[in-house]
């Protein structure tokens, strides 16, 4: 699990109303000089353009923290207590960054498996739109973590729903649930859209799968505007380094730069409908927009395996890669030179494999007006690019 998927964790992250000011822990370190707590609203804001994120530290978090202030929002979002810093995707958002303070944004202490924190936090901010982004989103750690997975991504999002309707706020809060292409899991269909039946293929997916249902078991009891964005996989430079793209780029950076000579995959003919996060985002608050709530499939209609990620991504740096072998034994071997670049390695395999997933979106095409902008040779083309600056930078990244 990345870290910073989510505001997720320990108990620890309870906000109190009398330390929120200082941000500090009991022995006077930590996050103290972060602009953490629960002071006035931001000056200037209008009560209509309040946005509360959970998750707002990972990928999908610092886009949509990005593209909200563009918009003029004040923007709070909910992270976890932790005795290191784990906001590097959103302190460029600052008004001062070194200082990690000012600005349109605040950051509160909070966690999905702690109620208590997540009612303190709507009821301080009361936001007229909420993004529930925070999960633990990795299928492969699921299978290890499946209660802890439970907890945050199913019970998580019951919790935050019901902290809405104890604010007294389910009339004026607009919610958006983060939910997941791999619902469909072994797929009865393809492409995939809203009428599609799920048959989830992980812990990780039935636990969305909870929280795809109470949303609109919420949405139908106490006519909430509580809306479910079904996003199929969508990447960028910001996604977490456990993610077979993310572990794609960086590795293949590396070769480039002569601090690696292979790396470890496992399997190559998974096929993803694969986005830029960038452009999923902006679907997110295009579905808080509209007059009435409704879900919708966000996902470019392509397909592309893991075994052309890889290719794409040695093409960026104009290195060819040719398979050999079969099975476990298949290998990935650099034309010019013969060396071999990729192994398969089955400790990555699934214990349930989902081969294909593939996205129609002709519904937020048709309601939204939304579509993708970045192709996804621009996608490898962008992650590569930023993997080859970081690891110039910092080699052991």
């Amino acid at each position: 699990m990345s870290n910073s998927d989510g505001a997720t964790g320990s108990k620890q992250a309870r906000l109190g109303n009398n330390n929120s000011h200082s941000s500090k822990d009991l022995n006077g370190s930590g996050h103290g000089d972060k602009d953490l707590g629960d002071g006035p609203a931001i000056v200037g804001v209008t009560r209509d353009k309040i946005a509360l994120i959970t998750g707002i530290t990972g990928q999908d978090g610092s886009y949509l923290a990005e593209f909200l202030l563009k918009k003029d929002y004040e923007v709070h979002g909910i992270i976890r207590r932790a005795s290191t810093f784990n906001t590097t995707r959103i302190e460029h958002l600052y008004a001062d960054p070194k200082a990690h303070k000012g600005g349109r944004m605040k950051l509160h202490y909070g966690d999905m498996t702690d109620s208590s924190s997540l009612v303190k936090i709507i009821n301080m901010v009361k936001p007229t739109e909420i993004y529930n982004l925070a999960a633990q989103s990795h299928v492969k750690v699921s299978f290890d973590l499946s209660e802890y997975t439970a907890e945050v991504d199913a019970v998580g999002t019951l919790r935050i729903l019901d902290a809405i309707r104890t604010c007294g706020m389910e009339k004026s809060v607009k919610f958006y649930q983060a939910s997941t292409s791999e619902l469909y899991g072994k797929v009865v269909e393809t492409p995939q859209n809203e009428q599609t039946p799920f048959y989830p293929r992980s812990p990780y997916a039935c636990a969305k799968m909870y929280g795809f249902w109470i949303v609109i078991n919420y949405r139908e009891a106490y006519n909430m505007f509580a809306c479910n964005g079904i996003l199929f996989n969508h990447e960028s430079p910001r996604r977490g380094e456990n993610f077979v793209t993310r572990k794609i780029t960086r590795s293949v950076a590396k070769i480039l730069l002569n601090q690696m000579e292979s790396f470890e995959l496992g399997n190559l003919d998974s096929k993803r409908d694969w986005g830029h996060a960038s452009d999923y985002v902006e679907a997110m608050w295009m579905m808080l927009q509209r007059e009435t709530p409704s879900d919708y499939v966000i996902a470019t209609g392509e397909t592309h395996s893991v075994r052309e990620f890889v290719e794409a991504s040695f093409k960026h740096i104009g290195r060819e890669i040719i398979w050999r072998g079969k099975g476990i034994e298949e290998v990935g071997v650099e034309k010019d030179t013969n060396i071999v670049r990729v192994r398969i390695n089955p400790k990555y395999f699934r214990p349930t494999e989902v081969d294909l997933l593939q996205g129609d979106a002709s519904k937020a095409k048709r309601e939204l007006n939304w579509s993708p902008k970045v192709s996804f040779p621009q996608l490898v083309s962008d992650m590569m690019k930023a993997d080859i600056e970081l690891m110039k930078k910092n080699p052991i990244a």
